[in-house]
């Protein structure tokens, strides 16, 4: 029997009873359906995370202090803290690769301005800050290298706190005073939004490291230096270059592990979709359990089938069909009932997609090879499930099959 004749019989026979159809293919829609949904956020979060990564900066290089193991156990960033403003003033020296250097010295404390106080954190930072970060201000100027020279005390608003401090005005010109310390507003940055952890990067006070280190933290160790390089092609020799100038700044001997850990925008970008990756799959796996159940649906409304139409089968047998043709057409049934519960799945998995999107702001990616692999799915589960059936079917014999009533 040719291809098309088998669907043909087979389309026939799902429409005698339309709502047993779809009752039978239900759990295969909603199954479909979920996985489409699951890996539609998945792909989504994964997707906003790599946008929220690559926010962070222009081919960024991170130095933190401490090591990443010290005698070969896990420590984790800052348990040793030796980074200096001179780490990073040897790195803007000695560096043939880095286009851009900056330490990042952190001071928590109150700001008061215009409309009142916030509690948010000072960040002392020098003028390739605003390059390394991609950052341009929205209104004013950022600080310059006559500011950092100079300790001056002026400082740029984030988003998030000139809104709070200045509600109804433009800050830039404004005087506040951080831990009672006065400071000029000079600008006020572009909003960022949220980092991948979930943090405001809109909630901080930039100014000149020299004046934050002097002034507010007035500790000789700092926790962050940030780099970048013009190419993000420069990145891996970058690395290896910081990591030649910092061992030699600490006088490390060769034996002796960093005390330092450099990362890049890649590494944070992998560590954050793995996580995402992982949830993606266990959410798939779960959603993927519905069309097991659809798959034992469509097996016993064969079943059924298989009874309902035993003198059919007896008949065909009769007149010379082979039992190979009688598997493949209940075969071919089964793969089309799972197909169509597939196809409606894949329909209701858009559609909830767009309704989950919409109703929690969640961002959702539906691929073109998480449809096709469903569907793909969805008629393995046919074939898979059909199959006692349909041999059943081709195993009756055909005298006893026209006896049944």
């Amino acid at each position: 029997m040719r291809a098309l004749v088998l669907v043909k019989v087979a389309w026939q026979s799902i429409l005698r009873n339309t709502l047993r159809t779809l009752l039978t293919v239900l759990g295969i829609i909603i199954g479909v359906g979920a996985v489409i949904v699951m890996v539609a956020v998945g792909l989504g979060a994964k997707e906003r995370i790599h946008q929220q990564i690559q926010n962070l900066g222009t081919n960024m290089i991170v130095l933190t202090a401490g090591a990443a193991t010290q005698g070969g156990v896990s420590q984790g960033a800052q348990t040793f803290n030796r980074l200096t403003v001179a780490d990073a003033e040897a790195l803007r020296r000695e560096s043939t690769l880095l286009a851009a250097v900056s330490p990042v010295i952190v001071a928590p404390g109150n700001v008061i301005g215009g409309a009142g106080n916030w509690r948010t954190h000072t960040q002392g930072v020098a003028t390739d800050y605003q390059t390394i970060r991609d950052w341009p201000v929205s209104s004013g100027a950022f600080f310059d290298a006559t500011d950092v020279r100079h300790a001056r005390k002026v400082a740029v608003l984030g988003a998030t706190v000139a809104k709070v401090l200045f509600p109804d005005q433009d800050p830039v010109g404004q005087e506040i005073q951080i831990r009672n310390v006065p400071f000029q507003v000079v600008g006020v940055l572009t909003a960022k939004g949220q980092t991948a952890g979930g943090s405001d990067q809109d909630d901080v006070v930039l100014a000149p490291y020299t004046t934050v280190q002097t002034r507010l933290a007035g500790r000789q160790f700092i926790p962050q230096i940030l780099a970048a390089t013009a190419s993000p092609a420069d990145i891996p020799a970058a690395m290896e270059e910081i990591r030649a100038i910092m061992r030699e700044q600490h006088h490390l001997a060769s034996w002796e592990e960093d005390d330092f850990t450099v990362r890049n925008q890649e590494d944070l970008a992998q560590a954050a979709e793995r996580t995402t990756e992982v949830m993606t799959v266990l959410l798939a796996a779960i959603a993927s359990i519905s069309l097991l159940v659809g798959g034992i649906g469509i097996m016993n409304i064969m079943l059924v089938s298989v009874t309902e139409r035993t003198r059919e089968i007896g008949i065909r047998l009769a007149v010379g069909a082979h039992s190979r043709d009688v598997m493949i057409q209940f075969l071919v049934e089964s793969t089309v009932l799972a197909l169509i519960g597939g196809a409606i799945g894949v329909g209701a998995g858009f559609l909830s997609a767009r309704v989950v999107a919409r109703l929690t702001g969640w961002e959702t990616v539906i691929s073109p090879p998480t449809v096709v692999l469903a569907l793909a799915f969805s008629a393995a589960v046919g074939i898979f499930f059909g199959f006692y059936p349909a041999r059943k079917a081709a195993n009756l014999n055909p005298i006893e099959a026209l006896r049944y009533e």
